[in-house]
């Protein structure tokens, strides 16, 4: 592997991790405006998380869902277009947004089952077809 494929994947996963993360928090911050927080109870509080959860509509929590599917989708799209290594890319953006769901799953036992399944079972074929679609096709010229 040469130094610029190499840099360039190390970019496109940086940039696709990046990406993944910016479009998570504005989806979330779209939801949270649609669904917001019962009164004196602070989303930014880990000890108010579980309450939040347990009291937010089925919109709320599937807006999380939505979050994490078009953050990886949109973060894999963006690696994979830019690393030499398009699936590497890919799948970096989307192991990312499993951990954070692992980690919700861990600090948070109140989420619903349906929300780890969908949050552990979408971001790879998500990230998949990102990548799928990322990908340069060749200009053939006519003859």
């Amino acid at each position: 592997m040469g130094a610029t494929t190499m840099w360039r994947t190390v970019l496109g996963i940086l940039l696709g991790v990046v990406t993944t993360m910016l479009v998570i928090s504005l989806v979330e911050t779209l939801g949270h405006a649609i669904y917001p927080p019962p009164d004196g109870l602070d989303p930014g509080n880990p000890e108010h998380v579980g309450h939040i959860i347990a009291l937010a509509p089925t919109g709320a929590l599937a807006m999380v869902v939505l979050a994490w599917c078009v953050g990886t989708f949109i973060g894999a799209w963006v690696g994979a277009r830019i690393a030499r290594h398009p699936r590497v890319a890919a799948l970096v953006a989307a192991g990312v947004v499993m951990f954070g769901v692992i980690a919700m799953i861990k600090l948070v036992p109140d989420h619903p089952t349906w929300m780890a399944v969908l949050g552990l079972l979408l971001p790879l074929p998500l990230a998949l077809i990102a990548a799928k679609l990322a990908q340069r096709r060749e200009k053939t010229l006519p003859k």
